[in-house]
């Protein structure tokens, strides 16, 4: 069987399918689809049948739809062939999401290392010239997800029946009560001003970074829309910081742009990133920074709660949702953290790279100098410990 066929989903009714139950969450609680809405469904080599449920639903509701095809390995032939001079902001691409309602990108690849060898700055040069474009798409509902394949439970270390698990329990969950949960992180971030991140840890440099947080909206990030959230699954509750001083150490890998990345240190001052390593693929790293002005400089922080993803698998949509972790993105910021008429103030970058820390032992978070997280345990949950 290969992942074209994984699960089945065409033509299933049964509400035990959990391809179907995931398309169902997608178009009702994360999209809000409505009768008449325009949407553009962007398909992933390995997300056929996920896509297929997905036609389904929004069939059923009256919606009417666009098919695209993405591919990492598409990707790859162009940018190789191409000799890194874009047109800026190709308008049959701008006119797509400039008429969409809604777009719904179903990530599904088939081999997750498909751009490692595609130079990163002919990468960084594509997102800067298909910056009105990106912006069209993020005025839309749009709603990331992904669909289980067998790379990417290889690249998690998992047999794929036990990854399919993994995802269902992670986007399978009881949205409005975690969103319930999550209020009371958003609550105390609004009210703050600062945040200061610290661990200490065995192996690796020790992390003791502020970023100031006042004037901003903390995001209840509980995978639908209607909380300013575009992921499913979700789980966290993020921030747009600013004026970030000291340093810190992401200790959990990620993919990116195919390559590996790990052990990542970057130190701050005034705001902007002043120095940075990383344990591998360095270089990928400088690539990202270098990309414009607003790279070197955070676009969130974020805080992970979703507690039904229980382990790293080198996939930052998992991977920063999960309880005990901290991410901060360099990068755009999104205006969903800024009050109305503020959204200027957004940091704007053509990337947002999402980098990762484990929590979960020595280490605290605190907000106006009071600890609200220790050791991956918030102060409303048993077992934190206040001292």
């Amino acid at each position: 069987m290969d992942d074209h066929t994984d699960g089945r989903a065409s033509g299933r009714t049964d509400p035990t399918d959990p391809v179907r139950a995931h398309a169902r969450t997608l178009v009702d609680w994360s999209a809000r689809v409505e009768r008449g809405d325009d949407v553009v469904v962007s398909v992933g080599a390995g997300a056929h049948d996920l896509a297929v449920a997905v036609c389904a639903e929004l069939g059923e509701r009256g919606a009417n739809v666009v098919t695209t095809y993405s591919s990492g390995e598409l990707d790859r032939a162009y940018l190789r062939a191409h000799d890194g001079d874009f047109d800026a902001d190709p308008p049959h691409e701008l006119a797509l999401y400039e008429n969409a309602d809604v777009v719904l990108r179903l990530s599904g690849p088939l081999n997750t290392t498909a751009m490692a060898d595609v130079p990163g700055n002919r990468q960084a040069a594509r997102a800067r010239a298909h910056r009105a474009a990106r912006e069209a798409r993020l005025d839309t509902r749009w709603v990331s997800t992904v669909h289980p394949t067998r790379a990417l439970a290889q690249q998690a270390g998992m047999a794929f029946e036990a990854y399919r698990e993994f995802v269902y329990s992670a986007i399978l969950r009881d949205w409005e009560a975690l969103a319930g949960e999550m209020a009371q992180l958003k609550e105390v971030l609004d009210d703050g001003s600062e945040v200061r991140l610290v661990t200490e840890r065995d192996s690796g440099p020790d992390t003791d970074l502020t970023m100031s947080i006042e004037g901003r909206i903390a995001v209840n990030s509980a995978a639908s829309v209607a909380y300013d959230s575009h992921n499913l699954p979700s789980g966290e509750v993020f921030t747009a910081p600013y004026d970030t001083e000291g340093e810190v150490f992401f200790d959990v890998p990620l993919t990116l742009q195919g390559r590996r990345v790990r052990d990542v240190w970057l130190a701050f001052e005034d705001g902007e990133v002043v120095d940075f390593s990383a344990g591998a693929n360095e270089d990928l790293l400088e690539d990202v920074l270098d990309t414009d002005e607003g790279a070197r400089r955070l676009g969130e922080l974020g805080i992970g709660m979703n507690r039904g993803i229980d382990r790293f698998t080198d996939n930052v949509l998992f991977d920063e949702k999960m309880g005990d972790t901290v991410h901060l993105a360099v990068g755009r910021a999104y205006e969903s953290n800024f009050p109305d008429g503020e959204e200027e103030k957004a940091n704007d970058s053509a990337v947002h790279v999402d980098l990762i820390t484990d929590v979960s032992t020595d280490s605290h978070l605190e907000v106006d100098g009071e600890v609200i997280q220790r050791n991956g345990r918030f102060r409303w949950e048993e077992g934190f410990e206040p001292v």
